[in-house]
């Protein structure tokens, strides 16, 4: 996945009649290329491989994703919404370069990403890379993570009910993580009864990822996470966390955790690694 994210990524990369503004594609590289999970990105992987697909079309569509979430975090991370300084242990982008070249930045690796989803080797049937193109759009749009976000940041030092709160948060980081796993098996050409599941799946796993996120804001050092915590509370941020306090989060977390096999245990062993990542969700420490 490295490889493919260096190579789409590198200035090499496009044809010789096109310019990428040095500075510009370093800011990108930057902002993509500091480590992470690559959680999205392996969901797509394993949720094809379960449907017997695994090829270089599933890792470009996959890297199309981690682009779009590497745009999120770039922007996140800018004075106007999070304001941090460091992600993943290094300078934020804006920081590292300045907030305009962050924004363009973030601009840049959006629109890439749909460019790599359009590509011919993600799948041969156009209709499909249609498919994708528009579930990842409206995943990462006005109805996903950017309206999830803008609901998330108008909701601070506001009470917010549980329902409120969880419709943000499946806006904000549940859409992604939803979609990365109904590409996987609409890549892999599965039926709707599969691709229900899947979505399933990953309706279950971003709300996971979500409190386990929360229980880490509050919990973990920021040497731990390489990024500033106890922010949520510092911004009166609206969370299940704020509302339920630990203990009842990790009652939930438990929950999650026993759905996510749940619908998993009809593919047997062909799931090991899907259900794996869906405990290392529940339980991880960074």
């Amino acid at each position: 996945m490295e490889t493919v994210l260096e190579r789409i990524l590198g200035s090499a990369a496009l044809d010789a009649e096109t310019t990428r503004p040095p500075r510009l594609l370093a800011a990108m590289r930057h902002g993509a290329l500091n480590g992470g999970k690559r959680l999205r990105p392996i969901l797509v992987l394993e949720a094809a491989n379960l449907f017997g697909r695994s090829d270089q079309g599933v890792l470009e569509a996959a890297c199309a994703l981690e682009l779009v979430h590497c745009y999120s975090l770039v922007h996140d991370d800018l004075p106007a919404m999070d304001d941090d300084d460091l992600r993943r242990g290094q300078p934020t982008v804006h920081k590292a370069f300045d907030e305009a070249a962050a924004i363009l930045a973030g601009d840049a690796l959006l629109t890439l990403a749909f460019d790599v989803i359009a590509g011919e080797a993600v799948h041969a049937d156009p209709s499909v890379r249609l498919r994708l193109s528009r579930g990842l759009a409206r995943a990462s749009g006005v109805g996903g993570m950017a309206g999830g976000q803008m609901i998330d940041l108008e909701s601070e030092h506001l009470d917010r009910s549980e329902a409120d709160i969880r419709q943000l948060q499946s806006m904000k980081t549940g859409a992604l993580l939803r979609y990365a796993c109904w590409a996987g098996a609409v890549l892999a050409d599965a039926d709707e009864s599969d691709l229900h599941c899947l979505t399933r799946f990953g309706e279950v796993t971003g709300l996971a990822f979500q409190l386990a996120d929360d229980l880490l804001d509050v919990e973990a050092s920021a040497e731990t996470m390489g990024k500033a915590t106890g922010k949520d509370a510092e911004a009166g941020k609206a969370t299940l966390v704020g509302l339920w306090g630990i203990d009842k989060t990790r009652d939930e977390l438990a929950r999650l955790s026993k759905d996510a096999e749940t619908l998993l245990e009809p593919y047997g062993e062909r799931a090991r690694v899907l259900t794996a990542l869906a405990d290392y969700i529940v339980k991880r420490s960074n």
